[in-house]
């Protein structure tokens, strides 16, 4: 009689975990007809064979509503994986090579209206994308909980560019590889982020990035509810480009408060003279009071500062 009773209890536990899977959305098995290739008609039931369709052609992959536990590896192509409205697809605790949901190495890719929620891997690097190569387009994205929104690799002759994106509790500094950040780019071309919002940061810095250009502008970083979070941009690699018209709150909670945006602070593998940070607004969270400094430059280059509204307690510019 125990022993029926105690099956008796696993089947219903069971029934109750199958129930809870199926009204929270999330597919953790292949969804019939999910995945369709826009110039082929061909549905398929995972993202990675909608992949493996387009192969190295060009071609668009328009996602279902739904939350996914699925990932995919792009090896050629130029793909578009495709949300048929912001918010109505995600991608969820599922990662590939032990790295990301989607993991790109093609010729290109475009990522539109795709939610990215709690990646996480063992080496602390789990993200939405992994760049390996390529060019990357973003639109209309989210990243949210997870290690990293979206990590690189090296790749000078291609660019990256982020548009009306969200990044909200990213980035850790808990493991022994280094800290992990919301967007941390290496050693690319150009990054453009542009009308994006940067928000409860988890440790780490907001935008690291390594990029030989920048196009930061008109996004807004709110460290307010942040942890042990470090600098709001941090291009250690030294950058040339624009930074402007973006709006910055410290928190009180940080790892490192000494400065908003740090440049040069590592290896310099590029030039910044010429690099113009203009017409942004920083200030602490009310009611905070300490001292930091905007700009933090360790390359002594020919920085244009000019418009920036900066509240008491900030200065201005300081070289290191």
């Amino acid at each position: 009689m125990i022993k029926e009773a105690i099956r008796s209890l696993r089947g219903v536990l069971a029934l109750l975990g199958a129930a809870a899977l199926l009204s929270s959305g999330v597919s953790a098995q292949p969804v019939p007809d999910a995945f369709t290739v826009a110039e082929t008609g061909q549905r398929f039931a995972t993202l990675q064979d909608a992949v493996n369709a387009i192969g190295q052609g060009r071609g668009t992959i328009r996602i279902a509503p739904g939350t996914y536990r699925q990932c995919a590896v792009q090896e050629a192509g130029v793909i578009v994986y495709e949300a048929p409205e912001p918010g109505s697809v995600t991608f969820t605790a599922r990662s590939c090579e032990g790295k990301a949901a989607f993991v790109l190495r093609g010729v290109g890719a475009e990522i539109r209206g795709i939610t990215f929620s709690n990646l996480r891997v063992a080496d602390g690097n789990g993200a939405g994308i992994r760049l390996e190569k390529g060019a990357l387009n973003v639109a209309y994205a989210r990243f949210e909980n997870s290690q990293q929104g979206i990590l690189t690799a090296d790749d000078l002759a291609s660019r990256i560019f982020i548009t009306r994106s969200t990044f909200t509790g990213l980035g850790t500094c808990e493991n022994a590889a280094g800290c992990a950040h919301s967007i941390y780019i290496g050693n690319y071309g150009s990054l453009t982020v542009r009308e994006s919002r940067f928000e409860r940061g988890m440790g780490g810095h907001y935008v690291k990035a390594r990029s030989r250009e920048v196009r930061i502008e008109n996004n807004s970083f709110d460290d307010a509810n942040g942890k042990a979070t470090n600098y709001m941009i941090d291009l250690p690699a030294g950058s040339i480009g624009r930074i402007a018209d973006n709006w910055f709150v410290q928190g009180s909670d940080k790892e490192n408060y000494s400065a908003f945006i740090a440049l040069g602070a590592e290896e310099l593998l590029h030039p910044s003279d010429g690099l113009e940070v203009a017409n942004n607004e920083a200030r602490f969270v009310p009611g905070l009071s300490r001292s930091s400094t905007f700009l933090a430059d360790w390359t002594a280059s020919r920085v244009v500062m000019q418009g920036n509204r900066i509240a008491g307690g900030i200065k201005q510019y300081e070289q290191r």
